[in-house]
């Protein structure tokens, strides 16, 4: 029965996104309505912020468990842009005996070990699944009973939360002692008008947002990190790629040298965090850029992006409202904790933000702390949630599955390490893959990465 099911919409609570997953809910109950059913609950993430960790899931089980355990069957899982089929959703829900553990969804897989799962799985990373949040994802009450109980007798650990869809079916797995995914055909991740869907649950609107026209580049201020030991390799990839897309750009160093030109902003490059140098950077911005450029963006000198998408984005985001956005990360988010943007990927602020953070007294407690994380912590103190967009990213095109990366018009990657960066930006981010040239489509084959 429909009312059996429980979904939950990875919201946030900015503006733009609440509104998106609204629209969702809305849908969800028309259909329900529509069929003449009895309606199913469905809840918003954001909303149910007793704690800062809410959106990874897990610290949200022993609630569920005690609010639905009795009464529903499934717990559904969706993001704000997954469009559902009810009677199909139904309809496959009843394949499988609820009474027994189970959790199902769209399997993705590693191809090759990497960094963001902490090389898990090193002999073969194709062996464990993981869900695609994007096509949905389901947990019998059966075994969200039994995660609650779990972490009812061993809370979670306070450490990193990196790639949640990872780490979930990680810890439903228990070592092999838990349920392994279960790979459903019918959670899709193809475009709604896409001649494949008719046998889809679900399907994924895949575009990147354009809310009206993209934003101005003169009102994006971007500033790029280096220092004198990368000006050499780090800085011409920049030049040759993304640069001519930034209308306002600086360099920031530790060394002052005109062919770049950079900046010296008399902080010493540091080894480890950079803490100092982004809060100089963040002064600078306030004191010296033109007070009326609303947008800035904080990027490490390995870091492609792509402004060109990035304004297109940023014409969904209200730049009144303080804005910290990028890929999010978590930190000891068991335990109370806090959100974070992470630096490789892109940083980016709404001038409104920067005003607010700079207005606080919240700073780097030491010069080579990890400027990420201290933003993160900072915002978290005012009450200013980060806003998470998945298509910046903190590593290379291969750290991702590719069917993960297929659905997505990707802003940023990172990292130059083993790679052909231009070449990457060029296949990956670089506007005429999107836009035709003379009618062709220029670029490379991003099978060829």
């Amino acid at each position: 029965e429909l009312k059996e099911i429980v979904f939950i919409i990875q919201s946030q609570s900015n503006s733009f996104h609440s509104k998106r997953a609204e629209d969702l809910k809305r849908d969800i109950l028309k259909q329900a309505a529509d069929l003449g059913k009895e309606l199913p609950t469905v809840l918003l993430i954001h909303q149910m912020d007793q704690h800062e960790g809410a959106w990874t899931i897990l610290p949200l089980m022993r609630d569920f468990s005690v609010t639905y355990g009795r009464n529903s069957s499934w717990i559904f899982f969706c993001e704000e842009d997954t469009r559902i089929q009810l009677v199909k959703l139904l309809e496959t829900l009843g394949r499988f005996d609820k009474s027994k553990e189970w959790f199902l969804g769209k399997a993705l897989y590693d191809e090759e070990s990497t960094i963001i799962h902490h090389y898990a799985f090193a002999e073969n990373p194709t062996v464990f699944k993981f869900p695609d949040f994007a096509a949905g994802w389901a947990l019998s009450m059966p075994l969200v009973n039994k995660l609650a109980k779990k972490l009812k007798s061993e809370p979670l650990k306070s450490d990193f939360t990196i790639d949640l869809k990872h780490e979930i079916a990680l810890y439903i797995w228990q070592k092999g002692e838990g349920p392994h995914l279960t790979p459903v055909p019918e959670f899709c991740t193809d475009n709604v008008s896409s001649h494949k869907v008719d046998h889809c649950a679900t399907t994924f609107s895949n575009f990147l947002p354009l809310c009206g026209e993209p934003v101005k580049k003169e009102d994006v201020f971007v500033a790029v990190k280096t220092c004198q030991k990368f000006h050499g390799d780090r800085i011409p990839v920049v030049k040759q790629t993304w640069e001519r897309e930034a209308a306002l750009i600086e360099y920031y160093s530790d060394f002052a040298d005109i062919s770049i030109p950079t900046i010296d902003l008399g902080v010493p490059n540091t080894e480890r965090g950079h803490c100092g140098k982004t809060f100089a950077i963040l002064e600078r911005f306030l004191n010296h850029s033109s007070a009326r450029t609303p947008w800035l963006v904080i990027v490490d000198d390995d870091t492609l992006i792509s402004i060109f998408r990035l304004r297109k984005l940023l014409s969904c985001y209200d730049p009144n409202e303080p804005i910290f956005l990028g890929e999010r990360y978590g930190y000891g988010l068991g335990t109370g904790g806090y959100s974070y943007i992470t630096g490789g990927g892109g940083m980016i602020f709404s001038k409104v933000a920067v005003d607010s953070l700079l207005a606080s007294k919240c700073r780097c407690y030491s010069m080579d702390a990890p400027d990420d994380m201290v933003l993160g912590m900072c915002f978290s103190g005012l009450g200013i949630p980060v806003t998470h967009s998945p298509l910046f990213h903190q590593a290379r095109p291969m750290d991702y599955p590719k069917d993960y990366l297929s659905h997505q018009i990707p802003v940023s990657f990172h990292k130059h390490w083993n790679i052909d960066p231009v070449k990457v930006y060029f296949t990956w981010l670089a506007p005429n893959t999107e836009e035709s040239l003379n009618g062709k489509k220029v670029g490379y084959n991003r099978e060829d990465l």
